[in-house]
This record gives structure tokens, C-alpha cells and sequence, in this order.
């Protein structure tokens, strides 16, 4: 009878070699890593602790029986981050192409439960030719296992998506349903039907990077939050993320060690253009507010008329919205409105306190964004603030026009604390198109119909294109030199840093979807 402790011996080396030499080297040959070197590389080192690693899949049909490899095509388990636990499932496409099997989701299912018992994230890594063919039903029933925990976890605790291969058909759901999703250009796609059915069935010619690769889902859908270069680029950037979010959602965001100084930003003092209608980069607003270094945007390359991303404010976490009048102006359309709208609600989910900047001059008219609804998915970003009970505060920097001024963060839908620069503009619409409204008889009737026009758009400018009116009405809290605005922010956040706000007791509310 063999040694117990060699058998055992050999099992974990067994265990480790995934589908062999020569499909790690093909996995190496794509550019791709093997599922145990990413996990290496995304936790901290030597913090990783292995949950069924001897799993096999119990298929007896077409020859399976024959083809048992330990681990069943994913490595599920936990470990830390920045020191912080984290449970993780990486799937080895050198093992079956990383297809899910039954075991294959139990694995996945375990790590997923004890996340949600325990209030720690899921990073799940997926590379993956999705549901095994051989095992039928079983294989989809385990997809549906998974999105059920998605759904369940959802709000309670952080779930990253990292796509790191294919991901098709089902497979795509259960990233849809977490809180970020990551891919890598060149090498991993999502798609739900591939390029060969959309041929079939449309007679479109499309290559799988162009009908789901990183660029189309991080521009074009917004599928992807992140698109980055390589893996090590991923990987890392996941790490970043988890910096920026606290364990679950009864837990506060991480503290960093900041030492108080001058919190004055002189740069921000020149950086509102003298013509209202010239454009500037918020960004530069951004770098100027939160701490050195520390802002990571998220859908960078997707809605670029709206911001949103995370920061730190004297060392604290915080999500930032903000309006980019480099970009359409900065109006509010479908997409900028979805995407606000979702970052807000992780936010909120997460005890994450919403720095809103806002430089809006409406909503984008025209038929395209009435025949896509507009109404509702404006509706969204409005529900999302409304519904919002973290510490929120407001800065107009300069437009804050029409229904959009409502919409981004106003006190009237329960902004804790609004701000505004002596740049600011809060009206129904803009000094022209109002006094075109308001005074028409008196335009038309005069002499000189320009001239009539200019001094009336002047009068209507004076009376209200100011932050004045909407701070006589308490609507703003303060109207402020831009340059103090780090510092009124730090003061303002750590006032509500015990904030307790509770929305009326419901099942949930109806979201307009």
C-alpha cells in the first residue's frame, strides 16, 4: 500500500499542473496568464489559501469518465489584498477551456456563500468557453446557481468582474451583475451570441473584437467599467479599486494617513473661462480637489460628457460626479445619465460620500434621445441621488440649468451640503433663449432688434445667471471662492461623517429601468 503522505504529495502537484505543459504554453503563447499566476499576481504574497483543489467533475458521457483533472477548471479560494480579505475564483482555460461544469460552479457557489456569510469581496477571474457541452442541463443550472448569489450579494458585498479570455452566451451574466467589470484589450471578449450566429442569423461579418472586444464594450455599450493593456495592467488596477471601497456594506471606507496643510488651490481660481460658452476640462477641477494622485476615473472612455470616478479627500474615500463641458458641452443624455446613475448607486450601497460638480446646461434634445428614452434613463441618474443616503455634497462651478439642475444633486432631492462659485449660473435655461422668451414683444418692436436683444439677455444675466437668487432661497449653502473648495469640502464631509439619514420602509422601490 502506497504512503498516505506521498499520496497526498503527489495529488498537490497534480493539482498545480492545470491542463499540462503544452496548454500552459498555448494559454502563454495568446499573451494570456495561467489562472494560478493571476491569482499570484492580485493577492498579497503568500496569502492565498486553496478551496477544492481535488475537485473533479462527475460526467460519464461522451468519453468524460476518462478525462479527470483535479481542480475541474477553476481555482477558487482566499486571501488578501492591501492586507484585507478577499475570496477569489480563477478559471484555468487550460483545463477544458475553463468550461463550466456543475463542480466547476459548486466552487465557484462555495467561495460566493462563504463571501456573503463572512462580508468580504469576490474578484472572480474569467476565461472561459463557457457551459460544458458534454454535461447539458447540469452545466446551465450552475450558471443560474451563480447569478443567484450575484443577485443576493449585490449591495452587500464588493463583486469584481475581471475578463480575461472569452465569455459568451450565459457566461456574460454573472459579470453583468457585479459591480465592475475589467478587460483586456486584445485578448478577452463578452458577447451573447458570437460572430458565427450573428452571421447565421443577420448575415453580418463581424470579427469577435469587433462585435465584443474591450475597446466596443469600454466606448460603444459600457459594458466594460476598465479597459487596460494587459493583465499585470488588470490586476493591478483591481488591486487599486479595492483601495478605494470598504468590505461590505456595513463597514466604512478604508482611512489613509493625511497630514493637514494649506488645503488652498490657487490653480482653480483661472481655470472658469471668461465666455460661458468655452469649454473646460473638469478633470483639472478634480486633480485641484481630492488628494495627490489619488483620482481613478471609472467608464473613462464611455459617456465622456459626464465624470465619475473615485478619490480621496484628507486621506478619506469618496465617488466623484461630475459634469465635463469638454465634452457635449457637459449636457446630460441616455448614457451619462445610466452611467451616473449606476456609480451613484454602488456608492450609496457602499458608504461611499458623493462629491457632485456641476456644469450642466440641460438635457440633450433631438429625437434620438426621445426615441431612446431619455425620460427614463434621465429619471435614473434622479432616482439614484434621490434614493442616496450617504453624505452628498454639490458644487456649481458655473451652468446649473433647467430640470438638469435638479437632477444633479440639488438640495431639493436631499443634497447635504451645496456649493457654489461666483461663476455659477442657476436658472430655467440660458440668458438667451430666456430673453428671447420673456421680452419678444419688446425685441421685435425696436429699432435695433440686436441690440434690444443683448440688453435684454444682460437683464435677464444680472437678475438671475448668478448663484445669488438660489443663495437668498438657502437653496445654496455658500457661495465660495474656488480655491477654498478643498478646504470648505474636508470640513464639510468631516461634519457628516455621522451622518444616519433612513429611507421610508419598503420591499424596495421601482426604479424606472
Amino acid at each position: 500500500m502506497s504512503d498516505p503522505r506521498e499520496k497526498l504529495a503527489q495529488k498537490r502537484v497534480d493539482a498545480l499542473q492545470g491542463g499540462g505543459p503544452k496548454r500552459v504554453e498555448a494559454q502563454h503563447a495568446k499573451g494570456k496568464l495561467t489562472a494560478r499566476e493571476r491569482i499570484d499576481l492580485l493577492l498579497d504574497e503568500g496569502s492565498f489559501q486553496e478551496i477544492g483543489n481535488m475537485v473533479v467533475h462527475r460526467s460519464h458521457d461522451f468519453g468524460m469518465e476518462k478525462q479527470r483533472l483535479l481542480g475541474d477548471g477553476v481555482v477558487t479560494g482566499y486571501g488578501k489584498i492591501h492586507g484585507r480579505l478577499v475570496y477569489v475564483f480563477s478559471q484555468d482555460f487550460t483545463v477544458f477551456g475553463g468550461s463550466l461544469s456543475e463542480t466547476h460552479a459548486e466552487k465557484i457557489c462555495k467561495i460566493m456563500d462563504l463571501a456573503l456569510e463572512n462580508g468580504a469581496p469576490v474578484i472572480g477571474l474569467n476565461d472561459s468557453g463557457g457551459a460544458r457541452i458534454q454535461e447539458g442541463v447540469v452545466s446551465l443550472g450552475g450558471y443560474a446557481d451563480i447569478f443567484y448569489r450575484n443577485t443576493r450579494s449585490s449591495g452587500v458585498v464588493p463583486q469584481i468582474s475581471a475578463i480575461l479570455g472569452p465569455c459568451a452566451g450565459g457566461a456574460v451574466y454573472s459579470p453583468a451583475l457585479t459591480d465592475f467589470i475589467f478587460m483586456v484589450e486584445k485578448t478577452s471578449y463578452m458577447f451573447v451570441t458570437g460572430p458565427n450566429v450573428v452571421k447565421t442569423v443577420t448575415n453580418e461579418d463581424v470579427s469577435a473584437e469587433d462585435l465584443g472586444g474591450a475597446s466596443v464594450h469600454g466606448s460603444k455599450s459600457g459594458v466594460a467599467h476598465f479597459t487596460v493593456p494587459n493583465e499585470v495592467v488588470c490586476l493591478t488596477q483591481i488591486r487599486d479599486l479595492m483601495q478605494y471601497v470598504p468590505q461590505n456594506c456595513e463597514e466604512k471606507t478604508p482611512l489613509f494617513s493625511y497630514q493637514r496643510q494649506s488645503e488652498v488651490r490657487e490653480k482653480l481660481k483661472n481655470i472658469i473661462p471668461e465666455n460661458p460658452n468655452q469649454p473646460y476640462d473638469i478633470k483639472e477641477v478634480i486633480e485641484e480637489i481630492v488628494d495627490a494622485d489619488s483620482f481613478m476615473e471609472v467608464h473613462k472612455d464611455f459617456a465622456e460628457n459626464i465624470v465619475v470616478g473615485f478619490g480621496r479627500l484628507a486621506g478619506r474615500s469618496i465617488g466623484i460626479v461630475a459634469n465635463q463641458p469638454s465634452h457635449l458641452a457637459g449636457v446630460l443624455d441616455v448614457h451619462s445619465s445610466q452611467k451616473g446613475a449606476r456609480f451613484v448607486r454602488f456608492c450609496d450601497a457602499f458608504n461611499i460620500p458623493l462629491l457632485v460638480l456641476e456644469d450642466v446646461p440641460g438635457f440633450l434634445p433631438g429625437t434620438d434621445q426621445e426615441w431612446n428614452a431619455i425620460i427614463t434613463n434621465g429619471a435614473k441618474l434622479l432616482y439614484a441621488f434621490s434614493e442616496a443616503t450617504v453624505p452628498r455634497i454639490t458644487v456649481i462651478t458655473r451652468k446649473a440649468y433647467g430640470g438638469a439642475y435638479d437632477v444633479m444633486n440639488s438640495k431639493h432631492i436631499g443634497a447635504d451640503m451645496n456649493f457654489a462659485w461666483p461663476t455659477a449660473e442657476i436658472a430655467v435655461m440660458g440668458a438667451k433663449g430666456a430673453a428671447e422668451i420673456i421680452f419678444k414683444k419688446e425685441i421685435d418692436s425696436a429699432e435695433d432688434r440686436d441690440l434690444a436683444w443683448k440688453e435684454k439677455e444682460k437683464e435677464y444675466s444680472d437678475i438671475f445667471a448668478n448663484p445669488y437668487r438660489a443663495a437668498e432661497r438657502g437653496f445654496v449653502d455658500e457661495v465660495i471662492y474656488p480655491e477654498e473648495t478643498r478646504e470648505k469640502l474636508i470640513r464639510a464631509f468631516e461634519m457628516l461623517q455621522n451622518k444616519v439619514a433612513n429611507n421610508p420602509r419598503k420591499k424596495h422601490g421601482n426604479m424606472p429601468l
